[in-house]
């Protein structure tokens, strides 16, 4: 069963009269999208303080990589969103696109010497940048909205199907649904299937309200982050920490946000005291990192759409 669309998403879906676009124009699209989504990843990586997470300062709770290991996979992706974004455009199925992000798994794994650095950014940024290929040749608008619904209207049936039911062995064996079926905690799959209600419910609202305070882009993403750490059931900090540890990371990101976020004169030491007792535990909000840089994705397609316009 397609899963519901909000009815606010629905009514962002604008077309406007316009011919498909030629194949030169369609690849230059592409490429630009893939700059956006490489981009967003990069700077997810740039921000700090994280709690407990890969920065260019440090590797937080990890001993098994650092930045340079994830420029290394950046740097393996970035054909990738170039590619999904085009099968966007060309109205792929689900399957091609599922092709698709499995071959970048295996580019990102060869490049990394088998360390999963950006799995769940593989799901979450290459269906924003199929949905913005499939938005780009419908001549619709990629506002945040318009975006998440040509998602779900296109592939949102399929996405329920691939959450419910995985069909190869090594993804029935991954870290993710492991944690999924122990502790009910949700995971890449599941944020697909609800067209990504934390990106669009939760990390872009925050972007923009902190930007709307006047907080700088670098701080309007610390606030997101701590919105999505204290929202969402992060199968990272699940797989390496169980529900303590969940439990701990859901605290201190709300903690933070209550006491006013980085508009307080010292978040910056709230924020790396979270960051010292996150390596202390080895807790790893990875996923709440994928998605800021989903929502940070989200952002720029809107502005990029915006410009155009």
């Amino acid at each position: 069963m397609r899963p519901a669309i909000p009815a606010a998403v629905t009514h962002a879906l604008i077309p406007h009269a316009a011919r498909p676009p030629g194949v030169s124009t369609q690849r230059r699209f592409a490429r630009e999208i893939a700059r956006l989504a490489v981009g967003s990843l990069y700077t997810e990586l740039c921000l700090y303080p994280k709690p407990g997470l890969v920065s260019l300062v440090d590797s937080g709770s990890h001993d098994d990589m650092n930045a340079a290991t994830f420029m290394r996979s950046l740097f393996s992706l970035r054909h990738y969103f170039k590619d999904i974004c085009l099968a966007g455009l060309n109205d792929a199925p689900f399957a091609r696109l599922k092709q698709l992000g499995i071959a970048a798994e295996k580019s990102m794994l060869k490049a990394t010497r088998g360390i999963n650095t950006h799995r769940g950014a593989i799901f979450s940024l290459g269906l924003l940048c199929a949905a913005a290929g499939r938005a780009r040749a419908q001549g619709t608008p990629m506002a945040p909205a318009a975006l998440r619904a040509t998602m779900l209207i296109r592939w949102g049936e399929e996405l329920a199907m691939h959450a419910s039911a995985p069909s190869a062995p090594a993804a029935a064996n991954s870290n993710g649904l492991r944690v999924a079926a122990r502790y009910a905690a949700s995971g890449a799959r599941e944020e697909g299937a609800l067209g990504l209600p934390s990106v669009f419910e939760i990390g872009v609202p925050a972007l923009q309200a902190s930007r709307a305070r006047g907080a700088t882009m670098t701080l309007a993403r610390i606030d997101a982050l701590f919105a999505l750490m204290a929202h969402i059931s992060d199968s990272n900090v699940y797989h390496r920490a169980g529900p303590q540890g969940a439990q701990t990371v859901r605290q201190h990101a709300q903690r933070f946000i209550d006491a006013g976020g980085t508009a307080r004169a010292d978040w910056l030491g709230q924020a790396l005291a979270s960051h010292q007792l996150f390596v202390k535990r080895r807790l790893s909000p990875g996923g709440a990192a994928d998605l800021l840089a989903a929502s940070c994705l989200v952002q720029a397609i809107a502005a990029l759409d915006a410009e155009r316009r």
